[in-house]
């Protein structure tokens, strides 16, 4: 069995590794602090091919496969989160796009979203509907060759940034039937609610989204009548090892500043990287990063060769970052009070890790998951 990655993925992980250290790093405190939309970082990522790694070159993408995202974002993530977050909805908005879209709806929205004329949004959860992705109240009526959208979204990554965002709605009220829709900034009756602030990736466009007889073109339909929650699910099987790749790359970065700091810092006489106590934090989180990164490549790698990954993909996101948010405690810990005010970097990890075992599936809804693949 090989471990190692391919020629052209460790150039991919060079390339990211280089970008994310010398331009979105240094920078990615200041975005923290402001709370400010990184678009200067996701114009960096078009330019390099990284807001579209999922789909072929002929719709404007790079086509580095799943592996290659991984790595990416990984890299992307330890770097800036807000920045990683939003090239991870992108990037799983096009794939979506690519797979259930007309040619006509990929040759209108796939090379914006890869030439970073805007983000992508996933629009799914609603005040009522979270981890029931499947009690959505937002309506879509059919009204002779249109839809018409009324309803509301919350906490949509993007959504003031996107040029287009994958809305889900009712369509068939019984039998109970999903379906999602393609719906651009502009569109009359859709609107853009206030930016949440959160305790972390503060940098990341996080809004409501307001339908209020929103009339689009039944042409703008992804997929067929019903498949809204297909769709949804199909993506979110592949955004979880995009949040496990996010995970590790937040904790890797914390744990790098955990293990610098206690080079450094000495007390009684010498630094305190010769305590077994602090040597027994930072193994612990290496060793289970390492697990982690393991089981986000077993998901990748299933996902690049064309076969069934859901099981693994949960598996992947739930230890990834409920490990990496172990991680990033430890790190706290091991900087004591250093590790607590913002001059260091490592309580900005703390708080951008947390979510990362809430978004696109909670540690619960992945437990569900693996826990069915199992019993049935």
């Amino acid at each position: 069995m090989d471990f190692l990655l391919s020629e052209e993925q460790l150039q991919v992980e060079d390339m990211v590794r280089n970008l994310a250290r010398k331009e979105f790093a240094p920078k990615a405190a200041l975005v923290d602090e402001e709370s400010r939309y990184p678009a200067e970082n996701m114009s960096r990522l078009a330019e390099l091919g990284l807001l579209g790694m999922l789909y072929p070159v002929g719709y404007g993408g790079s086509e580095a496969g799943p592996i290659a995202y991984s790595v990416a974002l990984r890299e992307v993530a330890g770097a800036c989160a807000s920045t990683g977050v939003g090239m991870a909805v992108t990037n799983m908005v096009g794939e979506a796009i690519f797979r259930f879209g007309t040619e006509e709806q990929r040759r209108a929205y796939l090379p914006l979203l890869s030439g970073g004329k805007g983000a992508g949004a996933f629009a799914l959860t609603e005040p009522g509907a979270g981890s029931d992705a499947g009690g959505l109240a937002t309506f879509a009526r059919e009204d002779g060759d249109t839809f018409v959208i009324d309803g509301s979204k919350v906490f949509i990554t993007n959504g003031g940034n996107a040029c287009v965002s994958i809305v889900m709605a009712v369509t068939q009220k019984s039998p109970r039937r999903i379906s999602a829709f393609l719906v651009p900034p502009g569109t009359p009756g859709y609107s853009v609610g206030k930016r949440e602030h959160k305790m972390g990736l503060k940098g990341s466009d996080t809004v409501s989204l307001s339908f209020d007889g929103c009339r689009v073109p039944k042409s703008s339909m992804l997929g067929k009548p019903g498949e809204g929650l297909k769709i949804a699910l199909a993506a979110l099987d592949g955004g979880r090892i995009g949040i496990a790749s996010q995970a590790i790359g937040i904790a890797r970065a914390a744990v790098s500043a955990a293990v610098e700091y206690a080079k450094d810092r000495r007390q009684f006489g010498r630094p305190i990287s010769e305590f077994q106590a602090i040597q027994w934090m930072l193994a612990d989180a290496a060793t289970e990063l390492d697990a982690a990164q393991l089981l986000a490549y077993r998901a990748a790698s299933l996902k690049e060769k064309g076969v069934p990954f859901a099981k693994e993909a949960s598996m992947a996101k739930v230890f990834a970052t409920e490990a990496g948010n172990r991680a990033c405690h430890k790190a706290v810990q091991v900087l004591g009070g250093y590790g607590y005010i913002r001059e260091y970097p490592v309580e900005r990890h703390l708080r951008d890790i947390k979510v990362t075992t809430i978004y696109e599936g909670t540690s619960e809804v992945q437990r569900l998951v693996i826990s069915r693949s199992l019993l049935r």
